[in-house]
This record gives C-alpha cells, structure tokens and sequence, in this order.
C-alpha cells in the first residue's frame, strides 16, 4: 500500500538525507553534538532513512528487531525523545515536499490527490507511533537495568577479614532502599559466614525514626542467624537526635568511627591489631 513512498525515498534517498541532516543540525541539542562524532550522528541518520524503508519493504518481525535494535542505539547515544520526533517530523516534511516537487500528488484529479496525501499521513503516523513505543520501551528497559545496578551498588556487603563484613551506606535511605539492606545483610552475612557485620552510616545525612527503625530491625534480622551487629560513623549530631527521638540502641554495639569498629569487631572474633616494633 505504501511502496510508491518507499521506493522515492529510496531513489531520493542521498539528497533527502543531505537536507534533512542540514535541518535537523539546526535542531540539535549542544549535548548530542558532544557525546556523539560527526560520522557516528550520520551513520545513525543514514541508518534512520533505511529504518523507514525497510517499514514497507521488510516484513513486521524483521522490521521490529531493526526497529528495537535502533532504539537502543539512539538511547544509549542519549538522544532526546524531543529530538528523534522531530527528525521524523522534519523528514517527513522533506519527502512530502519532494514529491510534490516530482509531481506524485499533482496532476491528478483532486479526489486522488487527496487520497495520496491520506495515504502518505497514515503511513507517516503509524511509523512516527512505531518509532515512540520502541523509544519509551528501550528507555524504561535501560533505566530499569541502571535503577537495579544502582540499587546493588546502594548497599554492598563487602567482607574486609575472615568473619568480619561491612556495609557502607551513602544517603538517603527510605522503605525500598531499607528493604534492599535488610536482603543483602542476611545473605551476604550468610554467604561470607560472618560473626560481625558493620553497619556504616557515616555517609547517611539524617538518621530519624523510620531510619533508625530499619536498622534495627536489620540488626536483629542478622543476630537471628548467627550474626553480631554493630554501628559504626554515629556523628555526634546524629547522636543527638538518637537520643532526642528516643530511640534504644541496646542491642547494638556502636562506635563513632569505622577504624574503632572493626577494631572492636576483631577483639569479637578473639583477634585484634598489634603494631609491630621497628
């Protein structure tokens, strides 16, 4: 149905591609131009004109994997949703300028040109639809993948002696985040077969209630298994607003510094640090 469109801009396809990028450099964000070479931006765009081919000349499943494939290119490249819709936009507007300038609309009775004109903004919508799912897809796909990468990095528990481990955090930390800390402590203590866990909170900013809460809970999560919890990086602001809210820390072993923790954690597990003389 919409072969005649692909096969112009098949036949066109140089001089669209040379007027369409001398546009579309006119709508470029500064940032594509930084993180992306000239060659690899016309590469990309040339692969963007035969993507548009390919939607009628190609058959659906063949055209959808050439379709993902590319919206994973253009994601990774951190090419804008704004900007790839307007580039269809554009080139739209070139090849319907292009033939008319060739006569495919003219010199018709006026029913046919109008039905040509239907059939080139149905073909042009159905692949500017296209293009936007498989956009959003990959986007949500990628920033699902680097939400759970960030999330294991959020709260590693990392093994620095033989039944002694560690857990730094950094920031904030709310119910999903909390959740995610109580999993990795009983599992990594687990798998390590630690008798001492620190629990280093020197990079939270604010330790408050629900904060606390979780922590403790994580504490006696890990006691049930075996394991010994200590806090350690209590700054002496966050002291104050422990003892201010209230808050029992009675069955946790707590230290204002990670160096006296795992000093304490050694002394624990029957060792401890000996200097030795010159």
């Amino acid at each position: 149905m919409y072969k005649d469109f692909a096969n112009f801009i098949r036949l066109n396809k140089e001089s669209l591609l040379e007027e369409w990028m001398a546009e579309m450099k006119k709508q470029t964000d500064p940032l594509i131009v930084q993180i992306t070479s000239e060659v690899m931006y016309e590469e990309t765009s040339k692969e963007f004109i035969d993507l548009i081919v390919s939607n009628v000349t190609e058959a659906g499943s063949a055209f959808n994997e050439k379709l993902d494939d590319y919206a994973e290119k253009i994601v990774h490249l951190g090419w804008s949703i704004h900007f790839v819709t307007t580039g269809l936009r554009i080139f739209g507007l070139l090849v319907y300028k292009a033939m008319r300038n060739e006569e495919l609309f003219i010199n018709r009775a006026e029913n046919l040109e109008e039905d040509a004109y239907y059939r080139f903004e149905s073909w042009l919508s159905s692949m500017y639809n296209q293009v936007v799912t498989a956009y959003a897809n990959t986007w949500e796909k990628t920033v699902s993948i680097q939400k759970m990468a960030l999330q294991e990095l959020s709260a590693p528990l990392l093994p620095i002696f033989d039944k002694i481990s560690v857990m730094p955090l950094i920031g904030t930390i709310d119910t999903e985040r909390a959740k995610l800390i109580m999993e990795n402590l009983l599992v990594g203590v687990v798998k390590n077969r630690s008798e001492v866990v620190l629990i280093d909170i020197t990079g939270v900013p604010v330790v408050d209630t629900m904060v606390a809460h979780h922590i403790i809970q994580a504490s006696e999560a890990v006691r049930l298994v075996g394991c010994q919890a200590m806090l350690v990086g209590i700054r002496p602001e966050i002291a104050q607003t422990i003892v201010a809210l209230g808050i029992e820390l009675d069955q946790i072993i707590t230290t204002n510094t990670l160096k006296k923790g795992v000093e304490r954690a050694l002394l624990l597990t029957n060792r401890k640090i000996i200097e030795k003389e010159g």
